[in-house]
């Protein structure tokens, strides 16, 4: 979608400070420092209270309905809405408000009248939310001459071409829907899921499912998710696909919201997203996919508590819950409430134990709290799971091979992270790990170095393997050469504790001795961890040549005459 057709959509949702009564100064400041931390529900709380005192405020009605809609209370947006436009405040917020209040009463004739009289919300909605509104009326003939001016919309063409397939398909004309989505016009929207998903229902109603199989497979390969494996079953049993894709014109109108919002995501402020998100799940309340979005920009904006119930909405017995499942972990982990998330990882593992990124999620969060050997346990499931190792199965033995690493199990880590290699030697992450480890265990530094120096090649603005780039030159006894990748490092990372520890080594070893005494002391600042803390104090105290010779490490000399 072109930027410049969502510009004016991206508005600032909070305006600026409205003239207030006597008395109201302080409950407005309260709402609006609630608006401006997406907490909707003390927002809508606060706005609500300002306007019993004021309650003509354009900008406090306005940002009142956007708390209600951020919050997914329709019916109160919908009121203030209705008041804005008696008192004649025109808002665009208020427009999703009062076109979602049509969709649910069912008066369609008289939405798709207000569409084409007044601009609500921009001419791909107005064009596409319209048309939806005319297949509600009856009037197919309408309908089909607003998608198609949305076709002829340079930049926006495959929106209409998409929602009319939808369309079609509602009213039973599969050939035509089939026509439109495996054209090359449609396929930009065609290949999002939902779309390949609807694809696959039409081609089912006309008798192809074997079509409609080499899609699924053409597109999402071998390993398929829940829903996309029950569909797959479906369709090779000979089972004929109901249409659910689309089952109403108000469902098609929740489409249109859900399809802006999803192209928003990625342009516009989370905040803004969020109303059409919103919009698309009160307008349709099985609408899964517009949940989980809702859900995953309400972690966006750090809204972990709303998060969490939105992801709840998802019944257990939906094909999409385990995504729901992984994102409420998500949002419980950012809280603080680790134990909780493991919980909900592990009761997941055990109801989707088929699903390889369920226990590689309960992996992360128990290496996370630094549980190694429980997170070794959930890796071991995950890599049961993989048949015959491919390109992109280098991240579960990665990540297993971390928690070995960290866990005190160099063999069994070293095998993982040579396997992870194998099926993909680009990886600036797996090469830097592995370099790092073999640089910190004294072993192989050529081949570290090799490994490294490649890993910056394939991510040239790293700090981390910069820094590891100086650090392997450093323990080669290299020192000079491991200046320059060590100060580069400083300058990516300023305030990384064990970065700046890392160049004062370096510097004293090519005898910069008050240079290095001020990294160390910045290091200090930033933070260490407790041991790093102490040793630092002890090179501030005494010199890197002491404290190495009280460790039993080689000198910097005599590392640098060895080479």
């Amino acid at each position: 979608m072109k930027k410049h057709l969502f510009a004016a959509a991206a508005l600032a949702v909070l305006a600026a400070a409205p003239a207030l009564s006597n008395g109201n100064a302080g409950t407005y400041l309260a709402a609006r420092q609630a608006g401006m931390m997406s907490d909707y529900r003390a927002a809508a709380e606060y706005y609500s209270r300002a306007l019993m005192r004021d309650r003509a405020n354009p900008v406090l009605l306005e940002n009142a309905v956007t708390a209600y809609i951020g919050l997914g209370d329709l019916e109160r947006a919908t009121v203030i809405a209705k008041q804005m436009v008696q008192i004649g405040i025109p808002s665009q917020i208020a427009n999703l408000a009062l076109v979602g209040d049509r969709v649910r009463n069912g008066e369609y004739a008289a939405l798709a009248s207000e569409l084409q009289d007044n601009a609500m919300d921009g001419p791909l909605f107005d064009g596409l939310a319209s048309a939806w509104a005319f297949v509600g009326a009856g009037n197919m003939s309408d309908a089909i001459a607003a998608f198609d001016a949305v076709s002829e919309t340079p930049g926006v063409a495959p929106f209409g071409l998409y929602h009319k397939a939808l369309a079609l398909a509602l009213v039973g004309d599969f050939e035509g829907a089939d026509e439109i989505l495996a054209d090359d016009g449609g396929a930009e929207l065609r290949l999002t899921r939902r779309g390949l998903v609807a694809h696959a229902q039409i081609m089912s109603q006309l008798e192809r499912n074997d079509d409609a199989i080499a899609m699924i497979e053409q597109y999402f390969g071998a390993t398929l998710d829940p829903e996309l494996t029950a569909l797959h079953a479906a369709l090779q049993a000979g089972e004929t696909l109901p249409f659910t894709a689309i089952e109403s014109a108000g469902d098609g109108i929740a489409e249109v919201f859900y399809t802006i919002a999803a192209a928003l995501e990625s342009e516009a402020q989370p905040g803004f997203t969020l109303l059409y998100g919103r919009m698309a799940h009160m307008l349709r309340e099985g609408h899964v996919d517009a949940i989980i979005l809702t859900a995953r920009l309400l972690e966006d904006l750090d809204r972990y508590d709303l998060a969490t119930d939105t992801y709840d909405l998802v019944p257990r017995e939906d094909p999409s819950y385990h995504l729901a499942e992984l994102g409420r972990a998500n949002a419980l982990r950012r809280t603080d409430r680790e134990d909780a998330a493991v919980e909900v990882l592990r009761q997941l593992s055990e109801s989707h134990g088929e699903l390889i990124r369920v226990h590689r999620a309960l992996g992360n969060t128990l290496r996370a709290m630094e549980r190694w050997d429980e997170a070794v346990a959930a890796y071991d499931r995950a890599v049961d799971l993989i048949e015959e190792p491919a390109a992109n199965d280098w991240f579960t033995y990665y990540v297993r091979g971390t928690a070995h690493e960290r866990a005190g199990n160099w063999p069994e880590a070293e095998a993982d992270f040579r396997q992870a290699m194998a099926l993909d030697d680009s990886q600036p992450l797996l090469l830097n790990y592995l370099g790092y480890s073999l640089v910190e265990k004294g072993q192989d530094l050529d081949e570290a170095l090799a490994l490294i120096q490649k890993a910056l090649d394939n991510d040239p603005d790293s700090a981390h393997i910069t820094d590891s780039l100086g650090w392997v030159y450093y323990r080669l006894g290299r020192y000079e050469d491991a200046v320059a990748p060590m100060e580069r490092a400083v300058e990516l990372m300023p305030v990384e504790p064990v970065i700046n520890d890392h160049l004062g080594d370096v510097y004293w070893a090519v005898g910069r001795h008050r240079e290095a005494e001020f990294q160390w002391q910045r290091a200090l600042s930033y933070d260490p961890e407790f041991e790093e803390a102490d040793r630092i104090r002890r090179k501030l105290e005494v010199g890197l040549d002491v404290v190495l010779e009280e460790e039993g490490a080689p000198p910097i000399e005599l590392a640098n005459d060895g080479g």
